[in-house]
């Protein structure tokens, strides 16, 4: 079955990138399968909810309530104090008739003869029941407005039930023992209403036990009710850092294999049901079995190779190229289901959202597709904790078939050991496996022309990149006409300065080809040597600063090595390029522009865009052109991207800093950025409506004697004036982030990061405490 490298095991195919041989037995079981540390069953079952960009979604719940509280907990325990104490005098005035007049509802609304004259009591049982019933009513109604008034259930969840699940059971308990006893002592009379109504008297003992027995649980079940709701009751702010897994098994259960079973495949299902419930699948399994399927939806054809491959294999069908099931080792948490990766926590302060606050903050290709651009000095943490972290998650995508990941970087970089790659390229070391197409492995001699251009000269002060790719050009078709293959970095170096044997050489080989067309390209070439503004001369001196020794025997065009190219997008490769940044810094530098401007062509070029492509440059410096910068916007529709990491904004021409900024979705600015730098992230965030509080302190001027003294007793006591203060609230625009702020006020081991999806979703700058910083 043509699987397109996802699922067919060993097999060489003509035109596949070569990988490493495989191992031939199966790997172990994994570690860490799944990254989160829990059983596969359990992983697949916890719920994923749809959020807002950026959002973790293993287990998330939403957090409940608005914003920031506006009052301390030290306020809110005084205020409910206070009007507890207030709700308690005034209903003991209310209780023991110091307030005149308060029985005067409960006399209109009854019949007069219930009542003695002159505003005397209640003749009998009836009256002293319906006074009683009143009391009942004042002191329910006063409870429920001095709690309204002074916030007691507030005050409850805050300061007692906030504590634990322990401590609001005991809270409740509490509350619950002391109305008991009111109503036990007949402070509040409802045990009374009950039993008015009886001649006790008239009782036998038994009687009067058994009316006991009665009246009291009926008094006090309301009680019991009340407060065994509050102590049940579910906190109302879900703790969104850790969400409890589902323990409910949903109603099409994922570890089933539901959708198989739709299809008519049970047998199929139960094999692989089997494998999750016996350990014998990873993450990794699942997600790469699951993509297979739906390229088997998409082209039914594949049915029954499918099948079979997964009755014969179990967990091990479908599986990558390399043979690979998993990473030697993961260094971050990765959620495969939804495709993200954990990078951090969102702080739990004032300047983020109040709904973001304490979540886990995530990158998947919804946001990675809209391209990243970090910047931060050298020590904080682009590589561990963005581009290491995002790429071992698109590695792991790629072993699942959803994914193509490059990564850039100079030789040393911690960006994973070898074997969670299937191509590493080591530019300039002997011992590489691999070399790399500076051509990018296209036949189109003008494409690979204006590539190379861009590449060598676009960076050159006062050249012409257009002009460049022409003299290229002028050069790679009639060479590749002649020997039916690109011309190598010293024979490209020779015919760019006009050497005569060179020229000679190939213009013979033209001749005897009958390539008329071609020579006359040669001829032009010839007649711009020496010219003004020929810019031959800046082209032979950057490629010579590939024809060095230590590159001797890389770049090759004769198919005698094995160059990686970027046409290799269209398979589920991992693959890590190594520059010499050390030793060749200029080299480095322009070998990685030329890796950047192929990417952009090759991922908007692909015919199959179901992979998603990603490129990470780990040090992006000197490396954008006013047509890679153009070229990052098109990526978005060719479901790719691109991660830039930068040390400042500085190593970016000034000409481009802004539409750098404009052209990415995902802006990240790490701890110590410069106030300069932080003033280009702080015009691209812009500016949001936030509600200021001015306050102002007037002294206050008294006429009277006695106050005058009064006020000179408390200015000898506090050492201050007698004030008043005049509150003013308004609404401005300020900006989200000031340059100040980002320099200054990012924490180490924080970063700040605004995220766009792909739907065009945004999540506004939140300020990040990354993984590992504790």
């Amino acid at each position: 079955m043509d699987s397109e490298g996802t699922y067919d095991g060993q097999a060489t195919r003509a035109g596949h990138v070569p990988r490493p041989a495989a191992p031939a037995a199966a790997p172990p079981k994994p570690r860490h399968a799944p990254a989160v540390g829990s059983p596969l069953e359990d992983w697949l079952r916890t719920p994923r909810p749809q959020a807002e960009p950026g959002v973790w979604r293993f287990g998330y719940v939403p957090r409940k309530g608005g914003g920031t509280d506006a009052v301390s907990d030290r306020s809110l325990l005084s205020g409910a104090v206070i009007s507890f104490l207030a709700c308690v005098l005034v209903w003991s005035l209310i209780t023991n008739r110091y307030i005149p007049y308060i029985d005067v509802p409960v006399r209109l609304f009854t019949p007069d003869d219930w009542w003695k004259p002159l505003g005397g009591g209640p003749v009998d049982g009836r009256g002293e029941a319906a006074l009683q019933v009143y009391v009942i009513l004042l002191t329910v109604a006063l409870v429920m407005w001095f709690s309204r008034l002074g916030s007691w259930g507030l005050a409850f969840e805050r300061l007692v039930a906030a504590r634990g699940p322990r401590a609001r059971v005991a809270g409740a308990a509490v509350g619950a023992l002391f109305v008991g006893l009111l109503i036990w002592n007949g402070t509040i009379p409802i045990a009374d209403l009950l039993g008015t109504h009886y001649d006790l008297q008239a009782l036998s003992k038994g009687e009067q036990m058994a009316l006991t027995a009665v009246v009291y649980p009926v008094a006090l079940a309301p009680v019991v009710i009340f407060f065994t709701r509050l102590a049940l009751k579910p906190a109302p702010d879900g703790n969104p850092k850790a969400a409890p897994a589902s323990a409910e098994t949903p109603v099409a259960d994922p570890a089933q294999w539901p959708e198989l079973r739709d299809a008519g495949l049970s047998e199929v299902a139960e094999r692989l049901g089997g494998e999750v419930r016996g350990g014998r699948m990873n993450d990794v399994d699942y997600a790469r079995i699951r993509r297979a399927w739906e390229s088997v939806r998409a082209e039914p054809a594949r049915l029954s190779a499918f099948a079979d491959a997964v009755r014969a294999k179990g967990a091990a069908a479908c599986v990558h190229p390399s043979g690979d099931r998993d990473l030697p080792v993961r260094a971050a948490r990765h959620d495969l289901l939804a495709r993200q990766v954990l990078l951090g926590t969102v702080d739990d302060g004032e300047r983020n959202p109040h709904a973001r606050r304490g979540t886990g903050l995530a990158l998947g290709p919804d946001v990675l597709g809209t391209s990243l651009l970090a910047v931060g000095p050298s020590g904080s943490g682009k590589t561990a904790r963005l581009v290491r972290p995002v790429v071992e998650s698109l590695a792991l995508q790629a072993l699942a078939g959803q994914a193509a990941v490059i990564v850039v970087g100079a030789a040393g970089s911690r960006l994973g050991p070898d074997a969670s790659y299937d191509i590493v390229v080591r530019v300039g070391d002997p011992d590489s496996v691999h070399d790399l197409d500076l051509y990018g492995g296209t036949g189109d001699c003008d494409e690979a022309a204006a590539l190379l251009a861009e590449a060598l000269v676009a960076d050159v002060p006062g050249t012409d990149v257009r002009r460049a790719a022409t003299a290229l050009a002028q050069l790679l078709g009639p060479f590749r006409a002649a020997h039916g293959r690109f011309p190598a970095v010293p024979e490209l170096r020779e015919l760019l300065d006009g050497v005569p044997t060179a020229v000679t050489s190939l213009r013979q080989a033209l001749e005897g080809a009958g390539q008329q067309a071609m020579l006359r390209e040669l001829d032009a070439r010839e007649r711009q040597y020496g010219a003004h503004g020929d810019p031959g001369p800046a082209l032979a001196d950057r490629i010579a600063l590939l024809d060095r020794p230590a590159f001797a025997g890389f770049f090759d065009t004769t198919g005698r090595g094995r160059p990686f190219s970027m046409r290799a997008l269209e398979h589920p490769v991992r693959v890590r390029v190594d520059l010499p940044e050390r030793g060749h810094a200029d080299a480095s530098r322009m070998l990685a522009r030329l890796l950047l401007a192929q990417f952009n062509a090759s991922a908007a070029a692909r015919a199959d865009r179901s992979l998603f492509a990603f490129l990470a440059l780990d040090d992006a410096s000197h490396t954008l052109t006013p047509e890679t910068v153009r070229g990052l916007q098109r990526l978005r529709s060719a479901n790719a991207g691109v991660l830039l990491a930068l040390r400042s904004l500085d190593d970016v021409p000034e000409a481009l800093r802004t539409p750098l900024l404009g052209a990415v979705g995902c802006r990240m600015a790490f701890s110590g950025v410069t106030t300069w730098d932080g003033q280009r992230f702080a015009e691209a965030w812009g500016t949001e409506w936030v509600e200021t509080r001015d306050v102002t302190h007037r002294t206050v001027f008294a006429d009277q004697p006695l106050t005058r003294a009064i006020h000179a007793f408390r200015k000898m006591v506090t050492g201050k004036a007698v004030t008043t203060d005049a509150v003013t609230v308004r609404q401005v625009e300020r900006e989200r982030w000031s340059a100040s702020d980002l320099a200054h006020a990012v924490p180490p081991g924080c970063a700040v990061l605004s995220l766009t999806s792909l739907r065009g979703e945004r999540a506004a700058p939140l300020l990040l405490r990354l993984a590992g910083t504790g």
